[in-house]
């Protein structure tokens, strides 16, 4: 049986109806909480605010931070700070809320105006990309959301724990002062991951392949199941292999066809090696050599 306390039912105010904050306010209602209030400039936002959110008014921050228990602040990294200052200013918050963001980047040090009224102050941070449909709500369910409160303080803890599971999510402590490169890393892989894969099916697709979606997805489906599961061991490859011949005819395509991820492709392959050193897949002297050709 669960023994995490569980927050009393709550009234949620959502700041603002953006992909992330539509689907964790749904995600909240559908636990039995009841979201009063949210707010919704574009008419992207007010689509999936009907969507994910149907019934629920659209208002002013103010009045949507004002009437709630819990306020959630689902707005970009730059605009945080300013937007808790005009809460505070304009009274919109008060003691006895629970303050949360969702900001990656930042931990609750930003919230600290709110902390100052007597807030509970929380940064939950989903681990996963959003679409803002229904289909994310499912997916929650087997995501992590990393949890951040001030040091020492339990009760807090707690509770953002406690969110997490309701939402039927897995809560990750991130203590505040390793904030900035847990995000790094998640953005680093994450972010880089899709840039990566669209340089080599736009390659496979200069070179006449046709539909390399297809070819490209049990690859790299395999090759990141492998990683996660074996980690460095899972390497292969010419690199991994130190097969200098096949590198310098990859450098040398590239060079003509593509010289805009060669770039990319250099300093990944150095990092392989590195990789593959380390975990003993690639001898020294092999390893030297595959870096040398990298250089050349």
């Amino acid at each position: 049986m669960d023994a995490t306390p569980r927050p009393a039912r709550l009234a949620v105010g959502v700041i603002s109806a953006g992909r992330v904050g539509s689907v964790l306010g749904a995600a909240l209602a559908r636990t039995g909480h009841v979201v009063t209030g949210v707010s919704a400039v574009s008419q992207a936002s007010r689509d999936r605010a009907d969507e994910l959110l149907p019934g629920v008014e659209i208002a002013d921050p103010t009045e949507v931070a004002a009437r709630a228990d819990l306020v959630l602040l689902a707005v970009p990294d730059d605009e945080l700070e300013g937007l808790v200052k005009g809460l505070v200013a304009t009274r919109s918050l008060r003691a006895g809320q629970i303050v949360v963001h969702t900001s990656g980047a930042q931990g609750v040090k930003v919230l600290e105006p709110a902390a100052a009224l007597g807030a509970l102050t929380l940064a939950l941070h989903p681990v996963m990309t959003f679409t803002g449909r229904q289909e994310d709500l499912q997916r929650m369910s087997a995501a992590c959301v990393g949890v951040t409160a001030a040091d020492g303080d339990e009760v807090a803890w707690s509770v953002g724990e406690a969110l997490v599971v309701e939402m039927d999510a897995e809560p990750v402590r991130v203590p505040e002062a390793v904030r900035p490169l847990y995000h790094a890393a998640l953005a680093h892989g994450a972010n880089h991951l899709i840039t990566l894969v669209r340089d080599a099916a736009d390659l496979l697709t200069n070179a006449g392949v046709a539909n390399a979606e297809r070819l490209l997805g049990p690859l790299l489906s395999a090759a990141l199941d492998n990683a996660l599961r074996h980690g460095d061991r899972a390497l292969t490859g010419p690199v991994a292999r130190g097969d200098t011949g096949t590198l310098r005819k990859h450098l040398g395509v590239l060079a003509q066809e593509a010289p805009e991820t060669l770039p990319g492709y250099r300093v990944l392959a150095r990092r392989t090696a590195d990789r593959a050193e380390r975990a003993g897949l690639l001898k020294p002297d092999a390893a030297n050599d595959v870096r040398t050709t990298l250089e050349d």
